[in-house]
């Protein structure tokens, strides 16, 4: 990292950092009702408490946080009765955060605190015919009220979708008290997961539906419609942890801040940490300008929109980036933050560029900011196949041992041979991309090795079943690259997935007949495994599957657009190519009748043990896999890449940033085994059956780490003279560095 240039005295001496220029190139509007909802919401408050008496809040301080400013910038367009009752759904979640701060934050009082949170999940009923219970605080009041007023407005699948953005929202908060209760730190990918729960922005997102368009039901949870909720989250968070650094963590003894996390991790100065916060925080915005632009016409396409669902799609993005420039305008001007010496955004006037409505909040000058503009330049301006040289392999520890099957030379004749018979071993006449195997090299591959280790206890059956599905999806993914990108044909990836997709019914009798190779041993694997599952498990076991197909088409168009990715979208995005999703589902399958209810499987706890797991095994992969990708095969999809483009640095600095993060991520997979697990056990009241249940899930996951790294260290894959070209040539922007041993534990079903 460049050496950050010094703040002026007079900021050093009212401030830990410089501001730096914020990417805002949509300048905020303001919303003609401001003062109607200033008055509106300040008897609201106080009618429900939250001013005098409350021990929170005075009404000076209501009036010098101005909410009903914030409200007036993030939602210009509303009538006046929607911006008062936006206006009083922020007053209440800010009056939350900082009741929440004084009664349990401060006095680190973690039972009351859970008390009091799990009470509030009653005051937000799907069926308003249910009523409500006694408020007994300001903030049970008034979320009943909020409740009461909101929902009879919106449809059944957006009360789901907000109650939970609402329960995450206030449920996180333990995450954030118990962090402060042992001073602990977050890394950055766990900072970027858990912030999006406990810093409200997906809960502001749902009120963007409410205000500008609800988002139609099939495709709310589609990836465009995430990505651009979760980017503007992200930005929504860094943007307020850059503003208020100096009252979180100097005042409040916050950790959950953006700035603070960059700064521990990267082990840089403050105002380092404030650049490159604010450097994530315009990769974020720009992620979301691509998503909006590229991704959300194919959705509309693809899934064939009519005309109303397209234009809501489009109004909740238009809300989304208003509230964006919004939030930033509160932020410059409210005395809850750190804003002196800010630099406006104000817009330029050109000669040439357009004018007349809807043109005026484009602001030219913070589109090509240096800083951004040259984010925005590296993304799309890698230049493929450079000399790399070895791949550097630092010392991975692992707190676990690894163990073996003894049935792994078995599984792998028997894997091979399974291969052999699907016809993945056979170039097939006007498809050159089938020829990317033959016997010696998927020997060398050895996949039932790797099956040996992340599933060291398995019955002779059931290692040979999870070779196949490991053959397999490494076969695919070595084909699409070949297949598609190099034809840039990213409609033939589609129909292709469609196909896969196709053959894996949740009813066998379904099942239609395979055509190709990949196809054809998809199909035996999927009715050898469900075959003893029940109609359920079966769907959510092929939602993974399908989960992991569609990423492998992100990857295509991707290349295809020669981007390198978003760190935050890369990361996300890796978990799925990896086949991540599908290992932990397989995973609790082996855990059926031990007592462990579904929502145990839901919580926050375990998805962060199990992200956790899922990033330690993707940087291993991509750390192993460096040079093949990037030199042999002109990668644009490697964590080590992606990190070198964001921080402007080379190979060594960008190696040692993924290897830190990698320890860390494994350090935070072992602190929540050994801390928030039990907690979460208590807070359940889970019988010893269910408790030893998770533990060995716990244990599984460790084999499936310890596996995946020998297998790693052991393979014919990645040394430098296995890196031979396949038959058909490198491919630019696309990877093949090997399917995410996702078959762990298959349950033996046939």
């Amino acid at each position: 990292m460049t050496q950050a240039s010094q703040p002026s005295q007079k900021s050093q001496a009212s401030q830990p950092f410089r501001l730096p220029d914020f990417y805002v190139p949509y300048p905020a509007r303001l919303n003609p009702h401001l003062e109607t909802a200033r008055a509106h919401t300040r008897r609201w408050a106080r009618a429900f408490g939250m001013l005098e008496g409350s021990g929170v809040w005075e009404e000076s301080d209501l009036d010098a946080h101005d909410y009903a400013l914030l409200c007036a910038h993030t939602h210009p367009d509303c009538d006046s009765d929607a911006l008062n009752l936006v206006t009083d759904w922020y007053v209440w979640v800010f009056f939350f955060d900082d009741h929440f701060l004084e009664m349990y934050k401060r006095t680190q009082d973690r039972e009351g605190a859970r008390d009091y949170l799990e009470r509030l999940a009653a005051f937000m009923p799907m069926d308003l015919a249910d009523g409500f219970p006694e408020a007994a605080n300001p903030v049970e009041a008034g979320l009943a009220d909020l409740w009461a007023r909101t929902v009879p407005a919106m449809s059944m699948d957006w009360r789901e979708r907000f109650s939970e953005s609402t329960r995450n929202l206030l449920n996180e908060s333990m995450w954030e008290l118990a962090n402060i209760n042992i001073g602990r730190i977050a890394n950055p990918l766990e900072y970027i997961e858990m912030r999006r729960k406990v810093g409200g922005a997906p809960w502001s997102a749902g009120l963007v539906e409410y205000v500008s368009a609800e988002v139609p039901a099939r495709v709310a949870h589609s990836r465009p419609l995430a990505v651009l909720r979760d980017a503007f989250a992200d930005a929504v968070h860094i943007r307020n942890d850059i503003f208020s650094y100096r009252r979180e963590v100097a005042d409040e003894g916050e950790l959950s801040n953006a700035v603070l996390v960059l700064e521990t991790f990267l082990g840089c100065s403050t105002q380092e940490a404030a650049d490159a916060s604010n450097d994530l925080l315009t990769s974020r915005l720009q992620q979301f300008e691509h998503t909006a632009l590229t991704e959300i016409p194919q959705l509309a396409a693809d899934r064939g929109l009519d005309p109303a669902e397209a234009a809501a799609v489009l109004a909740y993005a238009k809300g989304l980036q208003d509230w964006q420039s919004g939030g930033h305008a509160w932020h410059m001007v409210s005395s809850r933050y750190m804003n002196e010496e800010a630099r406006a955004a104000a817009p330029v006037t050109l000669p040439f560029l357009p004018a007349g409505l809807g043109t005026a909040a484009l602001d030219i000058r913070s589109l090509f900011a240096p800083r951004a503009a040259e984010l925005r330049r590296r993304s799309f301006t890698h230049v493929p196949f450079e000399k790399t040289g070895p791949s550097v392999i630092p010392e991975i520890r692992l707190p676990f041992d690894l163990k073996l099957s003894p049935h792994h030379r078995h599984a792998r004749e028997e894997s091979v041979a399974w291969a052999r018979r699907m016809g993945l071993l056979d170039a097939r006449p006007g498809d050159p991309a089938t020829a990317i195997w033959n016997e010696p090299r998927l020997r060398g591959y050895d996949f039932a090795l790797c099956s040996a280790g992340i599933d060291p206890d398995a019955t002779p059956e059931q290692l040979i079943l999870n070779a196949c599905w490991l053959t397999w999806g490494t076969y695919g993914d070595d084909y699409y690259p070949v297949a598609f990108a190099r034809t840039r044909n990213l409609a033939a990836a589609k129909a292709a997935t469609a196909r896969l997709v196709a053959v894996i019914p949740v009813d066998h009798a379904e099942q239609p007949e395979p055509h190709t190779p990949l196809e054809r041993s998809l199909a035996d694997l999927w009715v050898r495994t469900t075959g003893g599952m029940a109609a359920g498990h079966r769907a959510e076991f092929r939602a993974t599957l399908v989960t992991m197909l569609d990423s492998w088409v992100w990857e295509v168009d991707n290349a295809i657009a020669h981007r390198i990715p978003d760190p935050v979208d890369y990361a996300e995005m890796r978990r799925r190519t990896f086949g991540s999703e599908l290992t932990m589902y397989l995973c609790r399958l082996g855990l059926a009748g031990r007592g462990i209810p579904d929502a145990i499987h839901a919580s926050g706890v375990m998805r962060s043990l199990e992200n956790a797991a899922a990033d330690t095994a993707c940087l291993i992969n991509d750390i192993f896999s460096y040079q093949k990708e990037i030199e042999v095969e002109g990668e644009l999809h490697n964590h080590i890449l992606v990190t070198r483009n964001f921080f402007d640095i080379g190979y060594p600095e960008a190696l040692h940033i993924c290897h830190e993060l990698m320890t860390r991520r494994i350090q935070e997979f072992e602190h929540i085994a050994a801390t928030q697990l039990p907690v979460l056990c208590e807070d359940w009241k889970l019988d010893r059956e269910a408790r030893a249940g998770l533990d060995a899930y716990v244990a599984e996951l460790r084999d499936w780490l310890a596996g995946i790294l020998h297998w790693h260290r052991t393979v014919r894959r990645y040394r430098p003279e296995d890196l031979r070209p396949a038959p058909t040539g490198p491919i630019p922007g696309v990877r093949s560095a090997g399917f995410g041993m996702s078959a762990a534990r298959i349950p033996w079903t046939a």
